[in-house]
């Protein structure tokens, strides 16, 4: 089972490379405006876009300060993460999304989806919240079987059973523990001292992640180059599903390290308030 879900991967994350030879300002009201005209363009099964315009329904009168005494730092990473997906990131997902239709790419969306379920559940469970976790197991259930190991989500269409998204930087919020410094992450983008420690905690319960020989059991990766390939294949895959968003957003910044940086610790926040 294992390694077949690894060739699964490989096979339609690899498929696009050898064609084309191919994870929280300006007024809030106007980030709203912006995301949900952009979420109003796509297709109902870009569920990210939905997903992301969700979580700033509601409006943010206030902005909250941030503790961030790396802001120099911050600052050239920013730069830096926004040239990757300018002349790397972007250009691939483009390609990508030429050779793969859009109906195939959202299978493999929904494939990875289930495949982190271990994550969600875990953290519903730690949350206490125990009908998400419920569903959570239903929803894995289903669409291991009959959405063809999780390509199709039935659970959804079917059930109307939505996907609960948790991680170990919300439980943590969660249990009260602060955030700590903000920090930019080369390639992966806002972050602060909390989530970074939750993302230490993810990389142990993802089935997707490889962090040495102490990896429980239903890990597919079994090295850690398999590991990042894996989480390529994932996040260009992404990618190519919100095309054009990540510009949307920048069009609204006066200064992009502040408003993404502000952006980021709103969303966290209202993730973990939920």
């Amino acid at each position: 089972m294992k390694n077949l879900f690894f060739v699964l991967i490989v096979v339609f994350g690899f498929t696009a490379c050898s064609s084309k030879n191919n994870i929280n300002k300006q007024t809030p009201s106007t980030l709203e405006k912006k995301v949900e005209t952009k979420t109003s363009k796509e297709t109902s099964d870009d569920e990210f876009n939905e997903d992301f315009g969700d979580d700033f329904d509601g409006g943010y009168a206030k902005v909250e300060e941030v503790f961030d005494p790396l802001s120099g730092y911050n600052r050239i990473m920013t730069t830096f993460n926004d040239k990757v997906f300018i002349y790397a990131l972007n250009p691939t997902a483009k390609g990508y999304a030429y050779v793969l239709p859009k109906t195939v790419r959202s299978g493999i969306s929904n494939f990875f989806d289930n495949l982190m379920f271990p994550l969600r559940f875990v953290n519903n469970v730690l949350q206490f919240k125990f009908q998400n976790s419920a569903e959570e197991l239903g929803r894995f259930l289903i669409n291991t079987t009959f959405g063809l190991a999780g390509f199709m989500d039935p659970a959804k269409t079917e059930f109307g059973w939505e996907q609960h998204d948790e991680d170990f930087g919300q439980t943590l919020g969660f249990y009260g523990v602060g955030e700590g410094f903000h920090v930019v992450l080369p390639f992966l983008g806002p972050s602060n001292l909390r989530d970074m420690v939750g993302l230490v905690a993810d990389s142990y319960t993802s089935p997707l992640s490889n962090t040495g020989s102490s990896d429980l059991r239903y890990k597919i990766p079994d090295t850690q180059t398999q590991s990042l390939a894996i989480r390529a294949t994932s996040v260009v895959n992404g990618t190519s599903l919100r095309l054009g968003l990540y510009e949307s957003l920048k069009k609204d910044a006066f200064d992009l390290y502040p408003y993404f940086r502000d952006l980021y610790n709103q969303r966290r926040n209202t993730l973990i308030k939920e």
